[in-house]
């Protein structure tokens, strides 16, 4: 079932639904999301109080034995962005080619892993200046699917952030 797994990274004020939504809907699909944060088996608080517990640390999590990497929103993405096992891996990702998704505040990872720089993609406005600066070319649009990575805006732009991912999780599991 390893090939099936994907992997989501989560920072502590992670925007709860951008969190909730994708997670549910790879289930429903048929996948098995893997909860990353720094530490394996502890407590992680959303920015709405919901809280999960991550199943591995970053510093664990093996490209390798995920078909895709999905980064939630919020303010947890500024928490972790300087974490150099997340830069590591989340580069690890693109340089295999496989699917990463980014909501709201996700593309700061993208951003800190130095992996924008000629990407189509879009993320909340407030850091439309940071993706712009990185390199990217930021779009205003509900959801950008540039080659392997797939971004929206905010919680608004969940249905086609979730519907593009399940679409691509479907497609690299043919």
């Amino acid at each position: 079932m390893a090939e099936k797994q994907v992997l989501f990274v989560i920072g502590e004020e992670f925007e709860d639904i951008e969190f909730l939504y994708p997670y549910y809907r790879v289930i429903e699909e048929g996948f098995k999301p893997v909860i990353a944060w720094k530490e394996a088996k502890a407590k992680v608080t959303g920015k709405h109080s919901y809280a999960v517990v991550s199943d591995i640390s970053f510093k664990e999590a093996r490209p390798e034995e995920y078909i895709a990497l999905v980064i939630p929103g919020g303010r947890g993405p500024e928490n972790i962005r300087n974490s150099e096992e997340l830069k590591v891996l989340t580069r690890r990702f693109f340089e295999s080619k496989k699917p990463v998704a980014a909501i709201c505040h996700g593309p700061q990872v993208l951003i800190s892993a130095n992996v924008v720089k000629g990407r189509r993609l879009t993320s909340y406005y407030s850091i439309k200046d940071d993706v712009i600066a990185a390199g990217g070319m930021y779009l205003d649009e509900p959801v950008v699917v540039d080659e392997n990575l797939i971004s929206s805006r905010h919680p608004g732009d969940l249905p086609y952030f979730a519907s593009s991912l399940v679409k691509t999780l479907k497609s690299v599991t043919r």
